[in-house]
């Protein structure tokens, strides 16, 4: 039987029995005076180890972690699941957890009003249900949460400024009717934790900050460098998927004689992974993004029906993936991967910053290619003039046209299967030895 919004939130109010002014007033028992007082005590210990822990600690994860060790400990729950709200605001992240599941930390969101949990945060207002969590209209089945085997559940939202930042749910497995001093317990917990948790996510996105600014100096130092390309193009994914916390990210560049992107850099030791085949333009998420000459983000590759790997994915733990491309001059010469391994939404500013490195490296990629044809241009003069002389040298000793003097140089090339250049300069020096024996004869 479906328990309705009225009775599971008239669980946690207090009851309040009729008084009659001529009754004589019971003294509460010393046990029970005890009992009051080893509870309080146990609320100020509780209350005073999270402030200890969240006032010397700016590190999110770890504050979470904390957070959700003190709560099981206090309510003496099977599981305590702490939820927290996206970047984008329009939905809640399983960010920290105990006993169930810890793996599937950050794999598991909820948008607002979704579930119980989404209905808190939308809310902001707890819910308490005593038993038969699941027969609640609200209740909403996810196939990887063991939450429909507790009976008991309580869900508190996370304020911080008089706005949301998360929910606490606690669970049981059996029935338990929840006192108003432990609910109350867990609200203060959770009002009192809020402003701890937007300190840490600010320092959280600091540290971000300063990460994504240091590597975008790095990156325009590695590419001005002197490096070999294939040694630039490594760097960069090194420090983007360290900027980015990728499970893999990869530089694909574009060769136009075939029209297809091969990958040319990973930081991924994964083999499978390093032995894709070969993508044409247009092809899976990043022939589009190459196509298009624009970003493209995808949920979840596993999912995603354009992705042309999605047992690879599945394989390799792969989740959320941004493909920007590498321009220069309105021209894409290859394309940026990032691959995370939990769900995760790529905002505008992380777009902005790979652009940025991948523009880096199309300008290290051209700067690279000048250089060799400038190379190959002198090359080719240096042959051009060899040829010359050696033309030169056969007409007048052999007595030979020009014509003639070419085609012989070419036969020879071909029968010994040697470069136009070596041909030239074997003739050169045979002419040197020549003239060196006719002056000693002389």
């Amino acid at each position: 039987m479906a328990v309705s919004k009225a009775s599971v939130l008239s669980a946690e109010k207090p009851v309040h029995e009729d008084k009659d002014p001529m009754t004589t007033k019971h003294t509460p028992s010393v046990a029970h005076l005890q009992q009051a007082l080893r509870e309080k005590t146990r609320e100020v210990d509780v209350l005073h180890r999270i402030t200890e822990s969240i006032s010397n600690q700016l590190d999110l994860e770890a504050v979470l972690k904390h957070i959700v060790e003190v709560v099981v400990e206090a309510t003496k729950a099977d599981a305590c699941l702490l939820y927290l709200l996206s970047d984008g605001q329009d939905e809640l992240i399983l960010r920290a957890s105990k006993n169930p599941h810890p793996k599937l930390i950050g794999r598991i969101t909820i948008g607002l009003g979704e579930g119980i949990t989404g209905w808190v945060a939308q809310e902001r207002t707890r819910v308490v249900i005593p038993s038969n969590a699941s027969d609640d209209p609200r209740f909403k089945f996810f196939h990887n949460l063991p939450e429909d085997r507790h009976q008991a559940f309580v869900s508190v939202p996370i304020m911080a400024k008089k706005e949301v930042v998360g929910v606490i749910n606690v669970q049981h497995k059996r029935p338990k009717r929840y006192r108003s001093d432990e609910i109350a317990l867990l609200s203060t917990i959770a009002n009192q934790v809020g402003g701890a948790i937007e300190n840490a996510r600010l320092y959280d996105q600091m540290k971000r900050k300063a990460l994504q600014v240091e590597t975008l100096s790095q990156v325009s130092e590695t590419v001005a460098s002197n490096r070999l390309i294939q040694d630039v193009l490594q760097l960069l994914v090194t420090m983007t998927a360290q900027m980015m916390n990728s499970k893999i990210c990869s530089i694909m560049l574009l060769d136009h004689t075939s029209g297809e992107l091969r990958i040319e850099a990973t930081q991924s030791l994964s083999e499978q992974y390093r032995r894709k085949p070969n993508l044409k333009v247009g092809q899976s998420i990043s022939g589009r993004a190459v196509q298009d000459r624009r970003p493209i983000i995808v949920a979840d590759v596993t999912k995603e029906r354009g992705y042309m790997f999605p047992d690879m994915a599945k394989k390799e733990g792969l989740c959320s993936m941004v493909s920007v491309p590498m321009m220069v001059r309105e021209k894409a010469v290859g394309v940026i991967n990032s691959y995370t391994a939990v769900p995760h939404v790529f905002t505008s500013e992380e777009v902005k910053l790979l652009q940025a490195i991948a523009n880096q490296a199309a300008i290290a990629i051209e700067h690279t290619t000048l250089i060799e044809k400038s190379f190959e241009m002198q090359e080719a003069l240096v042959v051009r003039k060899l040829m010359e002389r050696a033309k030169g040298y056969l007409m007048r000793s052999k007595k030979l046209t020009e014509e003639e003097a070419f085609k012989l140089i070419q036969r020879q090339s071909m029968d010994l299967r040697k470069s136009m250049r070596e041909i030239a300069e074997a003739v050169l020096l045979a002419g040197e030895i020549d003239e060196r024996a006719d002056r000693v004869r002389h």
